[in-house]
């Protein structure tokens, strides 16, 4: 309704929907037929009649239900069937005072809805001044100003429906288009994390069965089955992460490190590892993705000889902080991927990220993320995830 067909379908749709209404026009073909005019006369009308109804289609299909402002063709068409309408039938009487309806309908259709507001009423009152003067019995005018006031009004309403529906129509895509994209950035996120974190032990135990080989093949051998382990693992967290169920705890990402710094040569303090009171699990599986980026952050970056996890639960907010005595940050480096997907998980947590010196010299991660004790026993029911 009042939007351009985009197709043939669309638009034979639409002319037999626009045909329905048409019908109305049988008293003014009924009175060229009937009436007992002039041949002239009557041929002037019937091309009056078609001019009119070309016209009226080329609104209804042409003009679209947009809100800018209608083309100047468009008041031309209008002005001319209110011309044609008031001339045929001030002309050849009441039965042409159909077309009245048929303009307010086209204003109603055609223009914004602030210009039809007054539009559809300015064609009723002119429908009631020609039909006083046309329709002295008063048996037929009145039956259409009710039919015109209504028919304008009611494509007024129909075409602000059409236009809500497109915007939802629109917005539903938009809502698709961003619920795709965030899976993206999660799946994104999720692989370089993991896969960041096991490669990097996977080197460093390769490289320590390396040095291992000629004189402790033994010791080679378990660093060997560590990665074959580390390699399992890894391909699980991935299927888990591409499922959409992947969400780590601080107990497993507590034990991981201590292994990876082991292995690294790193000497770690870490706390206990269970999930601190007032933690939920959402801002757990944050904060574990955090201590899994900072850990191999120190182990791939650092060349530190020491590393200190803290984890405290204080004033409503969980905060992790990992540090090192490494080389620490460089001046105007920017954020890798890791840091910069950290970032957001903890955004979507509702928590924040800092990084810095250490004040040992090296590099200082700290991420917080609010605390909820509501949900706690839920949680430890329920699991970490």
């Amino acid at each position: 309704m009042a939007r351009a067909p985009e197709n043939r379908r669309q638009a034979l749709v639409k002319l037999a929907w626009v045909g329905i209404w048409l019908i109305y026009l049988g008293a003014p073909v009924d009175d060229l037929v009937h009436g007992h005019h002039a041949v002239a006369v009557t041929v002037v009308a019937a091309l009056g009649l078609a001019a009119f109804v070309v016209a009226y289609l080329a609104l209804v299909f042409l003009r679209t239900n947009t809100g800018e402002r209608p083309e100047r063709w468009v008041y031309g068409i209008l002005a001319a069937q209110t011309a044609l309408s008031l001339v045929l039938s001030a002309a050849l009487g009441k039965n042409w005072l159909v077309l009245f309806v048929y303009v307010a309908v086209a204003c109603g259709a055609a223009l914004p809805a602030k210009e039809s507001r007054w539009a559809v009423p300015a064609v009723t009152a002119l429908l009631a001044a020609v039909g006083a003067w046309q329709d002295t019995g008063a048996d037929l005018y009145p039956a259409l100003l009710i039919p015109s006031l209504l028919g304008g009004f009611a494509m007024v309403g129909v075409k602000q429906l059409v236009r809500t529906m497109r915007e939802l129509r629109e917005a539903r895509e938009t809502v698709a288009h961003l619920a795709a994209t965030e899976e993206r950035l999660r799946l994104a996120r999720d692989l370089h994390d993991l896969l960041g974190h096991s490669l990097s032990l996977i080197t460093l135990k390769s490289e320590l069965a390396g040095r291992m080989l000629p004189d402790r093949p033994q010791d080679a051998a378990q660093q060997v089955a560590d990665i074959e382990k580390v390699s399992r693992q890894a391909l699980v967290d991935v299927r888990e992460a591409v499922s959409g169920y992947r969400r780590p705890t601080l107990a497993a990402e507590l034990a991981a490190a201590r292994g990876a710094l082991a292995s690294a040569g790193i000497a770690a303090r870490l706390p206990a590892a269970e999930r601190p009171a007032g933690l939920g699990s959402q801002g757990e599986g944050a904060l574990a993705w955090a201590l899994r980026e900072a850990v191999t952050n120190v182990v791939r970056h650092s060349g530190a000889a020491t590393c200190v996890v803290a984890l405290r639960v204080e004033d409503g907010l969980a905060t992790l902080t990992v540090s090192d005595d490494g080389r620490g940050p460089v001046a105007d480096q920017r954020s890798g991927n890791g840091l910069t997907g950290l970032t957001e998980r903890l955004i979507l947590a509702g928590g924040t990220l800092d990084t810095g010196r250490s004040g040992d010299g090296g590099f200082r991660l700290t991420a917080t993320v609010p605390a909820d004790p509501a949900p706690v026993g839920a949680d430890r029911r329920g699991g970490g995830g």
